[in-house]
């Protein structure tokens, strides 16, 4: 079911690596020439083109972009208790991690009187879009929203795809989450037109509709990672977030049972899934693929799974010990890394590139996805090497506030027209002596 790569024996070094270890076969560039056109319609037509690219796409006839407030109440309140209750705890955890994240202003005395200050506001408005495909996200709902909310951020708006079996609205336990945490601009909207509207804004006729945000953040397929590609300048966007992955580094004194188990758990999200096992162990291995035949066939979405596991993304591979397991690790930049050593936290502790690591065998990506208090939207394709998860910091802006003293000016004023004299720039050099000639 899932391939076996063997580089036991090889050199390995992490940027060849990047070109060996396995990957969906996602083509980016190409999904962004395909969305561009429909983020040009959307910011030339507004609402019109996102009513038609809707009908066009999700087979849903909108009269009106945004949910009825009314729609989002009876969600909650028609809402399982069971989820309800486990939906508040999972916002009270997140919200435990993300205040946390606050960062708090700093004033530096430079010299005597002379400071600058970094403030840290965060941003005006944030369009957040949480995916509606093969999956129901409410935990999504919570992992964009409370950031934001610990952030500061006044505006909060939800964009979700609409479901033709739930009236052309989002599906009811998104609507009851975003209640639930007081959003109450929810758009009925998906795909590539939605991170557009987002972005671009879309008002109807009637003076109402989507107002542009500052920044776009969220998960989605590739569609909605290549646009936010595309608008990325004209907001700001957390990171890429494309299919799932999870990577586990395993040494022999794993469990091939809860392996496996991590293993479907990501590849049940979608086709394109990427589910990796590192390990020096063929034991552990061998066991790993028998768990994976046996779990698989007895799971709800056997064939959905079956093929994210047989794909070029999926992979067990053998190396010759943990340290060229932890080259792999790095080259890779997994999204949710599980660590299951007999040194996990130690081995934890040098990972240079990873979304997020769950250390040890009862830290499953499971955990994280709803109720760990980390947050779940993660960047993927390797991008961790260079990108966050989403947080608090997402929506604050860090503003440098300087303030000096006629004498603090004065004591530097030889040194500013100096670097000003040097760089053949005079005005900035007379712009400080103006201020003490005569």
């Amino acid at each position: 079911m899932i391939r076996r790569m063997d580089l036991r024996g090889r050199p390995l070094q992490s940027r060849r690596l990047r070109g060996v270890v396995p990957r969906a076969d996602l083509d980016v560039d190409a999904a962004v020439a395909a969305v561009r056109p429909i983020c040009e319609d959307v910011r030339e037509r507004g609402a019109v083109a996102v009513r038609e690219l809707t009908e066009r796409f999700d087979g849903v006839r909108l009269d009106r972009l945004r949910v009825p407030d009314d729609a989002l109440a009876a969600a909650l309140r028609d809402l399982d208790p069971a989820v309800r209750s486990a939906l508040e705890e999972a916002v009270r955890r997140v919200r435990l991690v993300h205040r946390d994240q606050r960062r708090a202003d700093v004033r530096t005395s430079v010299v005597p009187g002379g400071t600058v200050t970094e403030r840290w506001v965060p941003v005006e408005r944030v369009g957040l879009y949480v995916p509606g495909g093969q999956a129901v996200y409410p935990s999504s709902v919570v992992m964009n929203v409370v950031p934001a909310q610990e952030a500061g951020v006044q505006q909060l708006v939800v964009a979700s795809p609409p479901q033709k079996e739930h009236g052309g609205l989002p599906h009811p336990t998104i609507l009851a989450a975003c209640a639930l945490l007081g959003v109450q601009e929810v758009y009925a909207v998906g795909g590539a037109q939605a991170v557009a509207m987002l972005a671009y804004g879309a008002p109807e006729d009637d003076g109402t509709g989507c107002e542009p945000v500052d920044v776009v953040t969220g998960p989605g397929n590739v569609w909605v990672a290549a646009a936010k590609r595309v608008v990325k300048g004209v907001v700001g966007i957390d990171s890429e977030a494309g299919p799932t992955e999870i990577l586990v580094l395993a040494d022999d004194s794993a469990d091939p049972v809860h392996v496996a188990a991590d293993l479907v758990s990501q590849a049940e999200h979608d086709i394109l899934a990427a589910a990796v096992l590192v390990t020096d162990s063929e034991r552990l291995a061998d066991a790993v693929d028998a768990e994976l035949e046996r779990q698989v066939a007895a799971t709800k979405h056997t064939d959905r799974i079956r093929t994210a596991l047989s794909g070029p993304q999926s992979a067990v591979v053998l190396v010759d010990d943990l340290d060229a397991g932890m080259e792999v690790v790095d080259a890779y930049a997994a999204e949710h890394l599980e660590i299951q050593t007999v040194d996990a936290a130690a081995r934890a502790a040098r990972v240079r590139n990873a979304g997020a690591v769950f250390v040890g065998p009862h830290a499953p990506v499971s955990l994280g996805d709803y109720c760990a208090g980390s947050n779940h939207v993660l960047p993927t394709g390797g991008t961790a090497r260079h990108a966050s998860g989403l947080g608090v910091q997402t929506f604050l802006r860090g503003i440098h506030v300087v303030e000096y003293s006629a004498q603090a000016l004065q004591d530097v004023a030889d040194d500013v027209v100096a670097l000003a004299d040097a760089e053949d720039l005079p005005a900035h050099g007379a712009a400080v002596r103006v201020r003490f000639d005569g």
